[in-house]
C-alpha cells in the first residue's frame, strides 16, 4: 500500500513555500535598505535593491504559476 504523499513532497506546496520566501525577502530587504541608507552606504543600498528586485520578480512569477495551476486543477 502506498503511503500518502507528504506536503513536503508536494510540488504545489513547494511552490507556495518558495513564493512566500521570495515575498518575505522583499519585505525584509526594505528594512535592510533603510538601515544602509541611514548609514550612508549607497553601495549596500544598491546591492540590497538588486536582490529585492530579483525576489520581487521571482514572487511575481510564482504568483502567476500558482494561479495557473489552481485554475487548471479547478477546470
Amino acid at each position: 500500500m502506498a503511503e500518502p504523499s507528504s506536503p513536503l513532497k508536494d510540488k504545489n506546496y513547494n511552490l507556495i513555500w518558495a513564493l512566500h520566501q521570495s515575498l518575505e525577502n522583499v519585505w525584509r530587504l526594505e528594512g535592510y535598505i533603510k538601515d544602509a541608507e541611514s548609514q550612508g552606504d549607497e553601495e549596500l543600498v544598491r546591492w540590497f535593491r538588486r536582490i529585492q528586485e530579483n525576489n520581487q520578480k521571482a514572487g511575481d512569477q510564482g504568483k502567476r504559476m500558482l494561479l495557473d495551476r489552481i485554475q487548471k486543477e479547478n477546470g
